[in-house]
């Protein structure tokens, strides 16, 4: 009885000991363990309509906001301004409405990030005009002199490739962004001689305006 009982304790301390002795073991099994805990956070959200569908009032960006949309990533800007509102009364307070996942079901990939060198710009649409957005942009300091953000005058005079449009909304549709076929043939008009500067400002005058 005595002899079964020790190798019983013998099997499993070497069962144990193997796991803690075995670097590429330890680290198949954690990776097993993180990912079976991050199906489980993660699979339901795809289910939930909070999170798959959009709010009321939602559109897709129209031609000449997608393309300031792609020169807002171009140029970095997501870097030093995130796009997430969290629903803490300080942030609340000085951003507005928190943001909420049915804002964003159009955004491949959305905008959302903790960086905030410059401040949160989710709720920036229609808080300023245009004028004021084409000046910050060209030079920062002339409106804020305080301000580290960089200049970006170049914007002024470069056009949008209007070429891009129709082969950019297409494969946004693939993701289930509702463009029509009309839409899409249309893209290449409506930005047309767009410089990249009115297209970045109509992106953000855009930012956070559908939820109230």
């Amino acid at each position: 009885m005595s002899i079964e009982k020790d190798n019983k304790q013998g099997k499993e301390g070497f069962s144990h000991e193997s796991i803690e002795t075995n670097s590429f073991l330890m680290v198949v099994l954690i990776l097993c363990v993180v990912s079976f805990g991050g199906l489980v956070e993660i699979v339901p959200l795809f289910f939930q309509k909070s999170t798959t569908q959009p709010i009321t009032g939602l559109k897709p960006y129209n031609p000449l906001q997608l393309a300031g949309r792609d020169i807002y990533i171009r140029e970095g800007c997501y870097n030093c301004h995130s796009q997430m509102i969290r629903p803490f009364k300080a942030e609340t307070l000085r951003y507005g409405h928190y943001s909420v996942a049915g804002e964003f079901v159009y955004d491949h990939p959305f905008q959302w990030g903790s960086k905030r060198t410059g401040p949160d710009l989710h709720r920036v649409g229609k808080k300023y005009s245009d004028e004021w957005h084409r000046i910050h942009l060209t030079n920062p300091r002339d409106l804020v002199p305080e301000s580290v953000m960089p200049a970006y005058p170049w914007l002024n005079e470069n056009k949008v490739d209007a070429m891009s449009m129709p082969v950019h909304m297409r494969a946004l549709t693939k993701v289930g962004v509702p463009y029509t076929e009309a839409e899409i043939k249309q893209s290449v008009d409506d930005v047309y001689d767009k410089t990249e500067m009115e297209a970045l400002i109509a992106y953000l005058q855009i930012l956070g305006t559908t939820l109230k």
